[in-house]
């Protein structure tokens, strides 16, 4: 997400001050470094344990990151939106940008959910997901599947860090402050079911901001872990997760 939106920033700054053509720009790029760190790597670790691609995940988002740090530094960026009037619905004041931000993140929603249940792909990613071997067996060619899978993380990885730039100033930190809470959210909805990570991000987030006017800002991902902990107390797999039996 943080190479997406500096790509944006680049973007503007030395082709066009388009936002969407910034953003086509970032998802471009950061579908390449997707890629290549897929086949020199992720590819490789193919049949390791989850902790091996744990900790090369964390090895890679690093070298990114101090890649970036290294070419543009500790100063910050803007990606560049035209300057507009709020709107104003009953009362409540919301930027035209806020709303584009929302239509664009369903719209990418949308069209994930389409791909996984609708389409032939979809449904071998989802079969590879739910056993391997046996997906094998039927004649799903992983490899295929597994580099159209890679593709669409990095385009949608580049697509969520130019929203997020739109919101945020662009800083080297900008997706590590996100990391822990997209796994909890992930752990909250349950792993392995991507509407249960969305609810769980949904939840996740309602809670953080009702905590910002209990308790405050600082402490509000304080009141949002705990609202995690309950429903794993009550639901260990999450919510939407499913129980697996331990042989």
């Amino acid at each position: 997400m943080t190479l997406g939106a500096y790509t944006a920033v680049a973007s503007q700054a030395f082709f066009s001050g388009s936002v969407l053509i910034a953003a086509l720009n970032a998802m471009v790029v950061t579908v390449a470094v997707s890629l290549f760190f897929y086949f020199w790597v992720f590819r490789r670790l193919t049949g390791r344990s989850h902790i091996s691609l744990l900790i090369s995940s964390i090895g890679i988002a690093f070298v990114v990151r101090c890649t970036i740090t290294f070419f543009a530094g500790y100063d910050q960026y803007m990606i560049q939106t035209p300057i507009t009037r709020a709107w104003n619905f009953g009362g409540v004041r919301i930027l035209p940008t806020d709303l584009y931000v929302v239509a664009a993140a369903l719209v990418a929603l949308i069209g994930a959910f389409s791909l996984l249940h609708l389409t032939p792909t979809g449904r071998k990613m989802r079969a590879l997901a739910d056993n391997g071997d046996l997906a094998a067996t039927s004649g799903i060619r992983e490899k295929s599947v597994m580099l159209v899978l890679w593709m669409l993380t990095g385009a949608f990885c580049g697509l969520a860090g130019v929203l997020l730039g739109l919101k945020a100033v662009v800083v080297p930190e900008l997706g590590f402050e996100l990391l822990i809470l997209m796994f909890a959210a992930v752990i909250l909805g349950g792993i392995g079911s991507p509407v249960g990570a969305v609810i769980g991000a949904l939840i996740f987030g309602i809670a953080q901001e009702w905590a910002s006017l209990l308790v405050g800002p600082p402490y509000k991902i304080v009141l949002a872990f705990i609202v995690l902990l309950t429903v794993l107390l009550l639901r260990p797999q999450g919510i939407l997760g499913r129980i697996v039996a331990v042989r």
